[in-house]
């Protein structure tokens, strides 16, 4: 029955067929049936006009319309309706769809408003008001509870605004039967955590009775939601230890061993050598590492990372290192060497810049086994690129990569190598636990020994003299600074600086030759790039102005000061990350976030999160909180974000619970061939059907 063409179901018909076909992607029953309400209305809760107040999210009104006109020439043409009860008037207004929603309404008849009021010339009015017409099946046939469903211009002109919506979904779940929605869920689950079925659930989503079942509905479905996600990434580590075999590295020898006593720059700190440990029994356990390395901006994940590549080159196998961009790449290159020092190892970069002549060399020493560590960009992932022995991928920033381009590293060696994913971008827990939960997590949680933690300020346009003076305070004391601006040229749709106009006004507050500033953004050919970079490493230049290209792979331990231009134009973990390209030597550092005066409440959020906190994790949690987790990490590509209730920002506990579900029947069933266990082996099987299948893959 679920898989009825949406046409043939009363109400619908081949035109709203049509639009809901391309406005909502529902094409069938079942379609329909999954597009959840987004909030619902107390219709029993009716607020006076003379009540309303600024605070209130949202108002309910019952009332009649006074008047009704459209007014305005061309451009500003509206519909404009007078609203009133018994306390008062106020003000309606539709800027789009005006003449259709005109010919709806009727003066004198009562209806039922909801919307947002908002106060304009001490007045209160309403835009794009939801509206219908008052009548008894309202308050009692719907339910105190009424769902409200998403929809938009193309629909409402069909009919099909929320209230259209509810109509056709009440046909739809008066002829649901128990046997039309499969039970995804064993009776031993429901039972241990007081789950109602999927049958009542999908009911109660969209026609609840009281908050109580509204709650149930939700739990339910969030829950199982979350668990197949769980279910599907835990058992897919079960196969990867049962299946997939990795090589084995037996051997800590004679290079890791030089490295350690005669080459190490610092002590590592506790949090390094615990993942360091867990890297070593990874490669020595037989089966293939898949390890996801998080870690703060300087905690030292660079230099675990090399650690692991000398633990492969003991046992003769080569490593490489995959950088989203080749100022990262060249970072990590450098770094190396640096390391390394006088030991004799064969490291070589590869990237897009890299010369034909240079390509070869570098093709023939890999095959050769010669070249024993590769650095480099996208660049290794070409089919040219083969290598004799390759043991070790490690993938920096690894959330800028797609999973078919992992796929292409780790398909370089006819048994699939070790794989070492890392990130400097904290990521918070249950995104964690949802795209990465296939995954071995280390986490290192510690800053090397000396490092002062990083001051920040916020500061208004009206502070910006005072800013001008302490950066030339910290000039005279050697240090060196970083000015970040969010745009390359100048942009008539917004007002933020810019960096050529913010370039420009340094001059006349740094003039040369006193002061030397060097520029670097994302148009520069990469030997202007470099050039400048090296400018300021050399300290020639005191002051770098730069697009975010500087957000990862610049390691200047002198530069001290960090401003950020326009800040409210960055997200936290940007923030975070560009607040990280300081801090990095033994001198205070201070990151400077700059804004205008006009800060929305989210923006100044992110403000005073930076100011309160230099932790990664906690602002990680911050910015799932504002931006959803659609935005962080490139989940929409992972094909695990499949939730069309859950939400990871405020479901932690239920997620927890469903992992923690999922993971004592694998320990109990990692085949799913128990009797109680088949429903699981089924509902995955058919998840499946159309999921590429990435198995191999860190």
């Amino acid at each position: 029955m679920l898989d009825t063409p949406i046409e043939y179901l009363k109400g619908v018909g081949p035109q709203r067929a049509e639009v809901l076909k391309k406005e909502l992607n529902i094409f069938t029953y079942r379609d329909l049936l999954f597009h959840y309400p987004f909030r619902y209305v107390d219709r029993t809760k009716f607020v006076l006009i003379n009540q309303i107040t600024e605070e209130m999210p949202y108002v309910q009104l019952r009332g009649v319309i006074e008047k009704l006109e459209v007014v305005g020439e061309k451009q500003s043409k509206r519909l404009s309706v007078l609203f009133r009860d018994n306390s008062g008037i106020i003000e309606l207004v539709w800027f789009k769809g005006y003449n259709w929603m005109a010919a709806q309404l009727h003066m004198g008849v009562e209806y039922i408003v909801f919307g947002k009021a908002t106060l304009f010339k001490n007045r209160y009015n309403i835009a794009h008001p939801e509206i219908e017409k008052m009548t008894p099946e309202i308050l009692t046939q719907n339910s105190a509870f009424q769902s409200v469903y998403h929809s938009g211009e193309k629909l409402k002109y069909r009919g099909l605004d929320s209230e259209g919506i509810r109509k056709c979904m009440r046909a739809l779940v008066s002829q649901l039967q128990p046997q039309h929605i499969p039970e995804n869920l064993s009776q031993e689950v429901l039972a241990d955590h007081k789950l109602i079925s999927g049958f009542e659930a999908v009911k109660q989503i969209h026609f609840p009775e009281s908050a109580a079942q509204l709650k149930q509905a939700e739990n339910r479905i969030k829950f199982e939601e979350l668990f197949y996600i769980q279910l599907r990434l835990l058992r897919l580590n079960k196969v990867r230890a049962h299946t997939i075999q990795g090589f084995v590295f037996p051997r800590v020898g004679k290079m890791f061993n030089n490295f350690f006593t005669a080459y190490l720059p610092f002590e590592l700190t506790g949090a390094q050598k615990r993942v360091l440990k867990e890297i070593r029994i990874d490669m020595g356990s037989g089966r293939q590492m898949n390890r996801l390395m998080q870690g703060d901006v300087g905690s030292g994940k660079t230099l675990v990372a090399l650690m692991s590549m000398l633990i492969a080159l003991d046992n003769d196998f080569q490593s490489c290192i995959m950088a989203p961009t080749e100022i990262l790449a060249q970072q990590h290159f450098v770094t190396f060497k640096e390391f390394l020092g006088q030991m004799d190892l064969n490291i070589a970069i590869l990237t897009g810049s890299s010369t034909t002549k240079e390509r070869k060399k570098i093709h023939a020493g890999l095959l050769d086994g010669s070249i024993t560590i590769l650095i480099g960009t996208h660049a290794l992932i070409e089919d040219t690129v083969q290598f004799k022995n390759l043991g070790l991928v490690v993938i920096d920033e690894q959330h800028r990569f797609g999973v078919a381009q992992r796929a292409k590293l780790s398909a370089k060696n006819t048994q699939p190598p070790h794989i070492l994913l890392m990130t400097a971008t904290p990521i918070p827990r249950t995104l964690a636990m949802t795209l990465y939960g296939d995954l071995d997590t280390s986490i290192i949680d510690e800053l090397p020994p000396g490092r002062k933690p990083i001051k920040t300020q916020h500061f208004l346009e009206t502070k910006r003299l005072r800013m001008i003076g302490f950066l030339k305070e910290q000039i005279i004391l050697g240090r060196q600074i970083y000015i970040v601006y969010p745009l390359i040229k100048e942009s008539e749709k917004l007002d933020y600086q810019n960096l050529q106009a913010g370039y420009d006004n340094l001059l006349l507050e740094f003039p040369p030759p006193q002061y030397q500033i060097s520029i670097v953004h994302g148009k520069l050919k990469h030997e202007q790039k470099d050039f400048e970079m090296q400018r300021f490493i050399k300290k020639e230049t005191q002051i770098m102005v730069a697009t975010t290209v500087i957000e990862v792979g610049v390691n200047i331990p002198n530069a001290s000061v960090m401003v950020v231009e326009s800040a409210e134009r960055f997200g936290l973990s940007q923030l975070h990350q560009l607040r990280g390209r300081v801090g990095r030597g033994a001198d205070q550092s201070y990151c400077i976030l700059m804004t205008g005066y006009k800060l929305g409440a989210d923006s100044r959020l992110r403000m005073e999160t930076m100011e309160r906190t230099n932790d990664g994790f906690e602002i990680s949690e911050v910015d799932l909180k504002l931006r959803g987790p659609g935005d962080i990490e490139g989940t929409q590509q992972s094909g695990v974000m499949d939730l069309k209730l859950a939400n990871l920002a405020t479901d932690g506990q239920i997620l927890q619970l469903a992992r923690t579900t999922a993971q004592l029947i694998l320990d109990e069933d990692h085949e799913l061939l128990l009797e109680k266990n088949k429903v699981f082996q089924n509902h995955l099987q058919n998840q499946n059907k159309n999921r590429p299948n990435w198995s191999k893959v860190g």
